[in-house]
């Protein structure tokens, strides 16, 4: 691509407002540079809050009146005068490289959404795509591939943080000449962003994670499991499976090997619990989404009764950037948030793991609206807690989280500042848990009930100080005896808040 290439973020976020739109009208009155278009959408560039987005070369745009025809026609005068790179597009606001937003990430999982066509194959091979699983492939030493993944430390970024190289060492070593892989791409968590930005930006990157970890535990047939609410990453992932098909980076004799990779596009039917990875499996299968209980586990006995590799999205599209690294030199990789709620600058952003919190609210993300401060940031989606203010200076990793009672999960984050009701939002995360629950075993599906019903009992001022006593009886119960994740940690919200922020339940009760 050219360095003044027009990049227009065509990502779901830039697109509810107008990114394609302006896309087109700027593409029909720019001419292409050879074979290159010189106007290009692209995947996610990153701040959504100030999108619409438009790069030219190294400058990033916040469209604040993003009119296509205006634009156009500003563009067209520029290109006649031959000052493009003077261009500034009319209503817009420069982004500076120095802002702390881009300045402070380290984009390895993400570095090329917002920089290509991700709907091109092309231009993904153009860009060191599936380089490194032809590298695997001549190696041909799926042990080696395996001994790499664990020596980097990679764990998986879908919450849990297991150490992805033993996973994948387990499911290599079942015996059988037939495995799987799944990709769970079922990103439920409200304000998480992370597995879509890069379906949709760089859809490549996760196919050839995907195929290296299928070569490295010996599976010939993947499924990769999509939410039905995210159709643009679906068409785009669609379009990336036919086309690597076709020029042989997927299916039989992957590019001139003896080894071959079948993979499935399955979409999911809205249920949140498709997100543990039983409930997930019988959705493949065909059946309904409901957890069982383990072992076996899945390395042992997965998709139709083999033995299968899951893991997220981003835990794969990882794999192509470690192998290319190098272990050590990757050690300890990155993490991509979804940087959402009261905050200033909302968006999508990788950073290298253990970065400050406050790093990542106050200085990338400019803190709280004017006139409020922080109050805590919540993690881990449905299934953390809450990190009060005076935390902030905690490095994010997976230990240091976890001993505040939270977790990083797929990575969500979303601010909160002095105006949020922390008991008001334990109740919400609670009824969301009591409507997502399966059902199926009794301590989630009335424990989360009796939560909800006793929350909504505080806020209405009814309670009294036994009743938190009773609270935290209830989410530990609820904890021990619950069949999968989604109920081991649906209590995780409310005792947060009985730990962080338990001043604010005993007001409730009338207790100083």
């Amino acid at each position: 691509m050219s360095a003044m290439a027009l990049r227009i973020c065509t990502a779901s976020s830039c697109r509810s407002r107008g990114g394609e739109a302006l896309r087109q009208a700027l593409a029909a009155v720019a001419p292409a540079q050879g074979e290159a278009p010189m106007v290009t959408g692209v995947g996610c560039l990153g701040p959504c809050s100030d999108g619409p987005l438009l790069a030219l070369g190294p400058h990033l745009f916040s469209l604040q009146t993003p009119e296509p025809e205006p634009l156009a026609r500003s563009l067209q005068q520029a290109l006649a005068r031959n000052a493009l790179e003077q261009w500034q597009p009319p209503g817009s606001a420069l982004i500076p490289a120095a802002d702390p937003f881009l300045r402070l990430q380290r984009r390895l999982v993400l570095e090329r959404c917002g920089q290509i066509d991700p709907e091109s194959l092309e231009a993904a091979l153009a860009s060191d795509g599936y380089r490194q699983l032809r590298a695997v492939l001549q190696q041909n030493d799926p042990a080696a591939v395996v001994e790499a993944v664990r020596c980097s430390g990679l764990r998986g970024r879908g919450g849990a943080g297991y150490p992805t190289g033993l996973k994948w060492a387990t499911v290599a070593a079942m015996p059988g000449a037939e495995k799987r892989l799944v990709c769970n791409a079922d990103e439920g968590d409200p304000g998480a962003f992370m597995d879509r930005t890069v379906m949709e930006g760089d859809p490549h990157r996760l196919l050839e994670g995907m195929a290296i970890a299928a070569f490295a535990v010996g599976a010939q047939r993947g499924y990769l499991y999509v939410r039905a609410e995210y159709p643009l990453a679906i068409a785009r992932l669609r379009g990336a499976i036919a086309a690597a098909e076709e020029q042989h980076w997927l299916g039989s004799g992957i590019d001139g090997s003896r080894f071959g990779f079948h993979l499935e596009l399955r979409v999911g039917a809205g249920a949140y619990v498709c997100g543990e990875e039983t409930a997930l499996i019988h959705s493949i299968e065909g059946g309904r989404g409901t957890p069982c209980a383990r072992p076996p586990y899945p390395a042992e006995r997965g998709v139709f009764g083999l033995p299968t590799l899951i893991n997220n999205v981003e835990t794969f599209a990882n794999v192509p950037v470690l192998l290319q690294m190098g272990p050590d030199a990757y050690r300890p990789g990155t993490k991509v948030f979804s940087l959402t709620g009261q905050v200033q600058r909302s968006g999508v952003l990788e950073v290298p793991m253990g970065t400050p919190l406050r790093t990542i609210v106050e200085e990338m993300g400019g803190g709280a609206p004017a006139g409020r401060a922080i109050k805590a940031v919540q993690t881990g989606g449905p299934s953390g807690g809450c990190v009060p203010a005076a935390e902030l200076d905690t490095p994010v990793d997976y230990d240091s989280l976890q001993a505040l009672g939270t977790i990083m999960g797929s990575g969500g984050m979303v601010v909160l500042d002095d105006t949020t009701d922390m008991v008001d939002l334990a109740a919400y995360f609670m009824a969301f848990c009591r409507e997502e629950s399966c059902g199926k075993c009794v301590p989630c599906r009335s424990g989360t009930v009796q939560l909800e019903q006793l929350l909504r009992k505080l806020l209405a001022r009814q309670g009294c100080p036994a009743d938190l006593e009773q609270l935290e009886r209830l989410c530990h119960t609820v904890q021990q005896a619950s069949l999968c994740g989604l109920g081991q940690n649906a209590p995780k919200p409310v005792l947060s808040t009985l730990r962080h922020f338990r001043h604010e339940l005993m007001a409730l009760v009338g207790e100083p």
